[in-house]
């Protein structure tokens, strides 16, 4: 009897992902939505059933993509299907939030770059280089426009453009831990809403405001910083490219814990809700905030900032 409740439950979640599929392949704008839904079904089947069956259920998805897409199909089933099993499996062991959204961004990580290395070595194709590519040819023929027309080109604007382009080029490491963060986090936001009105058990979220990195992450920027100032590295040797990444990527998540300093003493202080809010959007549009919320992050991690404020 219960094999074939397992059967059932199964078939029913393997049929609404081979709908959202079908949507997302076919109607390209609304489908960029949908997507993010096509990790509910595994969530659903890994928080109540073992790994084994969880692995049987993802290989019965494949099928499916083959069946109701094309090949192409099959990378976006992997990717989101065994996220959302990790993300079930970690929800049925009882772990927390946290501990499941860093799996499972690992996890999509892990998968994007197999993927990624696929198409360069299987298929001879490097989107990311040709997108590169694209954008500088695009700034060339618009300088070549410009002296066409015979106005005058500035010369310091477009190379300030290509040296853009050089850092986003340096920067594409950092940029898929970001996008897989971030593809995990509005996997989380869609689907733990719906899961628990069917019954299933989760942990909510500490609130924003509570979020407290780790000390470790200074010190780890301290020293980054200082081997990127004191010590010369080649622009263009593997150590710079990393340490590019890693400055990069702490200095963000400082930049998040200042955010979260923001968000505290707002609360603290009393202050309208939409104020942080109205600050979080402005760092988008003047990026001289971000300074000052890098400096709140670092004096939180460093001097127990809001301990201080809190006496």
């Amino acid at each position: 009897m219960k094999n074939v409740h397992k059967l059932t439950e199964g078939a029913i979640l393997l049929a609404i992902f081979a709908v959202l599929l079908l949507l997302t392949l076919y109607l390209p704008i609304f489908g960029a939505i949908v997507n993010l839904f096509l990790s509910l079904p595994f969530i659903m089947y890994g928080a109540k059933n073992n790994r084994k069956s969880s692995l049987v259920f993802l290989v019965a998805s494949i099928f499916i993509s083959l069946i109701v897409g094309t090949l192409l199909a099959i990378p976006l089933t992997i990717s989101y299907g065994l996220t959302g099993l990790v993300i079930g499996d970690c929800i049925r062991h009882k772990r927390s939030k946290g501990t499941g959204f860093m799996a499972a961004s690992i996890t999509y990580l892990l998968l994007l770059v197999v993927q990624y290395v696929i198409t360069i070595v299987f298929f001879k194709v490097n989107f990311i280089e040709q997108s590169i590519e694209l954008l500088r040819q695009s700034i060339e023929q618009s300088k070549n426009m410009l002296s066409a027309l015979g106005q005058e080109t500035n010369d310091v604007l477009f190379n300030q453009l290509n040296a853009g382009i050089d850092m986003l080029q340096s920067l594409i490491p950092s940029l898929f831990v970001m996008g897989s963060f971030i593809a995990v986090f509005f996997i989380y936001l869609v689907s733990f809403p719906i899961i628990k009105r069917f019954g299933i058990d989760v942990d909510g979220w500490k609130p924003f405001k509570d979020l407290t990195l780790p000390r470790s992450l200074l010190i780890l920027f301290l020293i980054a910083m200082a081997v990127s100032m004191f010590i010369h590295i080649e622009a263009e040797s593997y150590l710079s490219l990393a340490l590019t990444n890693i400055v990069f990527i702490l200095q963000l998540l400082i930049m998040v814990q200042g955010i979260s300093f923001v968000y505290f003493f707002s609360h603290l202080k009393g202050w309208v809700k939409a104020f942080p809010i109205i600050m979080t959007v402005s760092l988008l549009m003047i990026p001289f905030l971000l300074y000052i919320v890098l400096i709140l992050g670092i004096m939180d991690l460093g001097l127990d900032l809001r301990n201080k404020v809190t006496k």
